[in-house]
């Protein structure tokens, strides 16, 4: 048994939770892998998959094994190319997880610029507003918004976005446009929650010392930042939104900023990465990339 390819073998099974995924994407027969892994098994003494009809799951050694096999494969990569510093060396693929609207509005536009720079890299680039399980789920780094919990990972602080307040101009037209905090209790704002079925809290404001809320009607709630957004445009309430994604909205006259002294405070931008020992230099690499193009977005 090739042990090195057996890990990389367990490593894809375990981050796609499927025998039939990995194999395509590695372009193995699936009986062949899961007998490669059936002698990893064997040769460790101990499962390291729940496999059921409908996904295959980590057991407890499973996780640990997982983890030192990233740490191992990570090295392995690094030292193929210890002493290459040609860009055109680096290799293989990264996974990212990333905001939606952060992504198409202002990363993907950048990606070949450093595709270009490093040909031999491949990105696997994940984009949903739901927070990821980035070790279970294998990324290599996430960016992240908002206050972060305390996870056991590396983080990195990018910067903060200012939040704005914005209208469609239909909606002003209909319902007046709001000058002060009271002129809000005849409004409606277009709630946003991760979780459908949250009470939302209504709108935030910074006093300075700390966030207040203001209970506001809406009788839509979003779980999507495109949705988000698009649901403003259409007039169904006010949003607060990061400013840099409704700059051209604003421009266009498309969206009105309202209530420019109320905003809620600041949001922090945060790059995510799991504590390893050694990363791979593509992942060193991309991650410095990604921090010196944020630095162009907060700013």
């Amino acid at each position: 048994m090739d042990k090195i390819h057996a890990m990389q073998v367990f490593v894809r099974v375990a981050e796609l939770q499927s025998f039939t995924r990995a194999a395509d994407s590695l372009g193995l027969p699936k009986g062949s892998l899961s007998r490669q892994l059936q002698a990893l098994e064997n040769s460790m003494g101990t499962r390291l998959l729940h496999r059921t009809t409908r996904r295959v799951q980590l057991t407890q050694d499973g996780m640990v094994y997982y983890e030192r096999c990233r740490d191992v494969l990570a090295t392995l990569d690094e030292m193929d190319s210890l002493f290459q510093h040609d860009p055109a060396t680096l290799s293989g693929c990264l996974r990212v997880d990333m905001p939606v609207s952060l992504a198409t509005d202002y990363i993907l536009p950048l990606l070949p610029g450093f595709l270009q720079q490093y040909p031999g890299i491949e990105l696997e680039l994940s984009s949903s507003d739901r927070r990821v399980d980035v070790i279970r789920e294998g990324f290599d780094c996430v960016i992240r918004a908002g206050t972060l919990e305390n996870s056991g990972l590396i983080a990195r602080p990018l910067g903060l976005v200012n939040i704005v307040n914005c209208a469609s101009p239909d909606y002003l037209n209909r319902f007046g446009f709001p000058t002060t905090l009271d002129d809000l209790e005849q409004h409606a704002m277009v709630h946003y929650s991760q979780e459908l079925g949250s009470h939302p809290q209504g709108f935030e404001f910074y006093d300075g010392k700390s966030c207040r809320f203001i209970k506001t009607g809406g009788a839509v709630t979003v779980n999507s930042t495109q949705t988000y957004r698009a649901a403003c445009l259409a007039g169904l309430g006010i949003i607060q939104a990061p400013v840099q994604g409704m700059k051209k909205l604003l421009a266009e006259k498309k969206l009105i900023e309202v209530l420019p002294h109320f905003r809620a405070k600041p949001m922090p931008i945060s790059l995510i990465y799991p504590h390893r020992r050694n990363l791979a230099r593509r992942v060193h690499v991309f991650m410095e990339w990604l921090t010196q193009a944020m630095k162009k977005y907060i700013a």
